[in-house]
């Protein structure tokens, strides 16, 4: 690669685009403002898209998108982003999911004051001249029930502010989230249903998606004690706009306070324009602190994944912890070359792929090695652009299922990893791979089916079964030796004497056909099968 061609399509703050512009192999265009149609003329020229909320990265635009290898969005949200179709492209999409939960959290705390005093009621009021003192009285929220859905970061910065700075009793609903870590935040853990009847004020902090959308609707209202508070800084369509609308029209909700919409901008919005609603144009991230924060986050993201292959915060490819990188790296490697070996050395089409991890490996994050034995095993037999972003899916449609087993014990020979296919007619071959310290962390093949082993997965290599009888290995090497093969290495091993026996052979260039039909055709050998590994 050149150069990394990179698109910022969006208001990205400028300290992020230096930081990529400061990079010699990055050419950055700033573009923004682009419609649809112009920016699907241009999208295949680049490899990095770098976006916030505008730009919207439909499934068409994706799939003219020839060279795009990363989809980056200075922000947490990713509506404006086809996942599915990046991932099926293999393309990684990652976020900034803290860059901003900062500012989301003080802009939530900002529209319940708001909401509670009438703020910005009183504000226009006094602009137009008058003095309506009495119009505007509001609420304390000082021991009041603070319900919050969703505590991942925003949510845990309200919840543990509202508590804590503001004297709010909080309520906390989050499906991941314990009893202790709740506390933490000051939050006691409640059934949505809970939070929906016993609180005062009520905000969301949840993505968008099929079990989110509507979530507080007209049965919602229907629960709520009279005089409620209702907050949405997250995402629009979380609340049922039109519920809402006859909530605060029968006095059931006091006020809403919301930066998020449906559709945005939401244009002549009957809801917007009511009395008692609070309405701001998605300013929850909208500080410079934030822009900076989130730009800069997602350049440095960037940068790691197309210089160094660094992925952090993506969102469709399993994490490394940068601490554990330099461990798992040498088996990320290890994982592709037996990937690789087995595609070419199981018979038929296969259909099933188990991947076991024992001794260290087995308590660090496996995923990223198991995608990585896919991509070796695909990269035979699939596609040529697969990945460790698409290579689950494309396992997928090819009917190949993929299971993980671990075993925290280590055998005799240290941690390994071991992968074993089996084929649509029901034959299987394994393979177990090492690490070996030599000069750094060397891949060794140390075990095919019950033949152990220590032979080198590189390169052009011979697999050959025989009868464990005497003059195998000379007449191997002399048809090697006849058509000018050199041997690098050669790995011997038996299941008994007298049975069968099988070679890996190193050699320094591939055999033709000529030559493996040479070899087949020596008195007790029972298969010859050629494996070439790509470096």
């Amino acid at each position: 690669m050149d150069r990394y061609r990179i698109l910022v399509s969006d208001n990205v703050h400028e300290q992020g685009v230096e930081l990529l512009r400061q990079r010699e192999l990055f050419q950055i265009d700033v573009k923004i403002g682009l419609s649809p149609d112009e920016l699907k003329r241009i999208i295949g020229d680049y490899h990095g898209l770098v976006v916030r909320s505008a730009t919207k990265a439909t499934a068409e635009l994706i799939r003219s998108a020839s060279q795009l290898k990363v989809i980056g969005r200075a922000g947490a949200g990713l509506d404006n982003i086809d996942v599915a179709e990046a991932t099926r492209k293999g393309i990684v999409v990652m976020n900034t999911p803290g860059g901003n939960s900062m500012a989301t959290a003080e802009h939530t705390l900002s529209l319940i004051m708001a909401a509670c005093r009438h703020i910005p009621q009183a504000v226009e009021s006094m602009k137009l001249g008058k003095w309506e003192k009495k119009k505007f009285q509001g609420r304390e929220v000082t021991g009041k029930t603070l319900g919050v859905i969703g505590l991942g970061r925003v949510g845990a910065l309200v919840a543990k502010r509202a508590s804590k700075g503001l004297s709010m009793h909080v309520l906390g609903y989050d499906p991941v989230t314990t009893p202790e870590a709740a506390s933490q935040m000051g939050a006691k853990l409640a059934s949505i249903d809970e939070i929906i009847r016993k609180s005062d004020v009520i905000t969301v902090h949840t993505p968008l998606n099929a079990e989110t959308r509507g979530l507080i609707d007209a049965a919602s209202f229907e629960k709520m004690k009279p005089g409620v508070i209702v907050v949405n800084c997250a995402r629009g369509g979380i609340i049922d706009e039109g519920a809402l609308w006859d909530a605060l029209e029968s006095g059931k909700v006091a006020a809403a306070a919301l930066d998020v919409f449906t559709e945005s901008p939401p244009g002549d919005s009957k809801l917007v324009m009511h009395p008692r609603v609070v309405a701001t144009p998605h300013l929850g991230a909208s500080t410079t602190e934030a822009q900076i924060s989130v730009a800069t986050a997602i350049a440095e993201q960037v940068i790691d994944y197309l210089e160094n292959g660094l992925i952090r915060n993506a969102v469709n490819v399993p994490a490394i912890d940068p601490a554990l990188r330099p461990k798992l790296t040498p088996y990320l490697d290890l994982a592709r070359r037996l990937g690789q070996f087995l595609a070419q050395l199981s018979p038929g089409k296969i259909s099933e792929m188990q991947v076991a991890y024992f001794g260290e490996i087995a308590h660090w994050e496996i995923k990223p090695v198991t995608n990585a034995a896919l991509v070796g095993l695909l990269s035979r037999f699939a596609e040529p652009d697969v990945n460790d972003v698409n290579a689950p899916l494309m396992a997928e449609s090819h009917g190949v299922r993929v299971s993980e087993t671990v075993s925290r014990e280590s055998a005799f020979y240290g941690p390994s990893v071991g992968i074993r296919t089996q084929s649509s007619e029901g034959e299987t071959v394994s393979v177990l791979g090492a690490l070996i310290q030599r000069i750094g962390f060397e891949p060794r093949i140390i075990g095919i089916d019950e033949f152990v082993t220590e032979a080198v997965p590189a390169g052009a290599m011979l697999v050959v079964a025989n009868r464990d009888v005497p003059g195998m290995i000379a007449g191997i090497s002399g048809a090697l030796a006849r058509s000018g093969i050199n041997i690098a290495q050669m790995n011997l091993s038996r299941d008994r004497i007298g049975g069968r026996a099988m070679s890996i052979i190193n050699i320094d260039e591939p055999a033709n056909e000529t030559t493996l039909d040479t070899i087949r055709r020596i008195e007790g050998i029972l298969s010859v099968r050629q494996v070439i590994l790509e470096e």
